[in-house]
């Protein structure tokens, strides 16, 4: 068969995306794969610069010969995985870290496990209560005690006011001293609320009818223009929890959501979401074993965040980045998911980057 000069081209190369090991090779999280014998089987880029090991070094060796994972990894590994949040683990090469450490199985392939090493972002915010020392308490009880005092003169000044009032006195006058008033009594109660420190009634619950309450409530008011999606993992088991004191922490995360967005973004919405983390662990303190807290629920806004100056300081009374802000709601909301044994944090995530409160309780036995 004769063609004519020029009548057979080559065909151009199909443009391919590129392939596994390129992607692997880009991710910008720290990845090890492990396999059944417990040996290091992959290591991505990001795992070398972390670990300050190539990956034709670790390739092969014990995975411990590498890396020693957080210290309870071995009593509360299980199929599911395990996982262990701002907790602290050593390369063999290089110095201690802090990074939320995740391990994985891999479906399908028995024995073989991905491990991804993250370090805290800057943007995380994590209330975890600091241990109360005596003059932590002995502060509280001051606060307790002054606000108590306080409200008894504030009462004698608000019937005066009245009287004045009722007697043809300057009503304009008279109606500020009793707004002013009942506006100091309404903080000092939010203050009392902030130093209560009876132990609340702690019962295995389960969470859904709050969470549809909490839902109701904010559309009902206060996000009454605004969409809450639902995303929620059904099988959750019941959570050890004071039924009233979860409800008012998620009002209060709600509404907060609700002002974050009031007129910032032109398609304002929340979502309320649960799922049930295998393995997570927080620390609770220095030389204190680390609690199982596998309960999470997030409040989550496509808001612009907290400012960056008080980013660090959101749980801390008196701090707001809101012009009429007391500084008083997200203590209080850190306070009480502290009293039910849990941990609160704030974080900007995702891309693009939404407003997220996260909840670590833990599960009724």
């Amino acid at each position: 068969m004769v063609f004519a000069r020029g009548s057979l081209r080559r065909a151009k190369p199909e443009p391919t995306g590129p392939g596994f090991g390129e992607l692997f090779a880009a991710l910008p999280v720290a990845v090890l794969v492990i396999d059944p014998d417990g040996r290091i089987a992959h290591a991505n880029s990001a795992c070398e610069l972390l670990l300050n090991h190539s990956e034709t070094t670790m390739v092969g060796q014990p995975y411990d010969a590498v890396l020693l994972p957080p210290e309870d990894y071995a009593d509360r590994r299980d199929g599911h995985g395990f996982a262990a949040f701002d907790t602290e683990i050593e390369a063999v090469r290089g110095p201690k870290m802090r990074v939320d450490f995740v391990e994985s199985p891999i479906a399908d392939k028995p024995g073989w496990r991905i491990v991804t090493l993250h370090h805290a972002p800057q943007s995380r915010r994590v209330a975890q209560g600091a241990d109360r020392t005596a003059g932590a308490r002995a502060a509280v009880g001051a606060a307790a005690m002054l606000a108590h005092e306080i409200k008894n003169p504030l009462s004698g000044i608000r019937g005066a006011a009245q009287l004045l009032q009722n007697a043809g006195e300057d009503a304009e006058l008279t109606q500020l001293i009793t707004t002013e008033v009942d506006r100091i009594v309404a903080l000092i109660d939010r203050m009392q609320d902030f130093t209560d420190t009876r132990p609340l009634k702690l019962a295995p619950t389960n969470i859904y009818p709050l969470l549809d309450h909490a839902r109701r409530v904010a559309l009902a008011g206060f996000a009454r223009d605004m969409v809450i999606e639902e995303h929620f993992d059904p099988s959750l088991p019941p959570v050890l929890i004071d039924p009233d004191a979860f409800l008012q922490v998620l009002l209060n995360l709600l509404k907060n959501a609700a002002e974050a967005l009031g007129g910032a973004v032109a398609d304002p919405r929340i979502m309320l979401s649960t799922a049930y983390r295998h393995g997570m662990s927080v620390s609770t303190g220095q030389g204190r074993p680390r609690q199982k807290l596998p309960i999470e629920i997030l409040v989550v806004d496509n808001g612009p965040g907290a400012p960056a100056d008080i980013a660090e300081h959101l749980f801390e009374p008196f701090v707001s980045g809101k012009p009429e802000g007391k500084g008083l709601g997200l203590p209080l909301v850190e306070k009480l998911v502290r009293d039910q044994g849990g941990i609160i944090q704030y974080a900007r995530e995702r891309e693009p980057e939404v407003t997220v409160f996260r909840i670590l309780l833990p599960r009724a036995a």
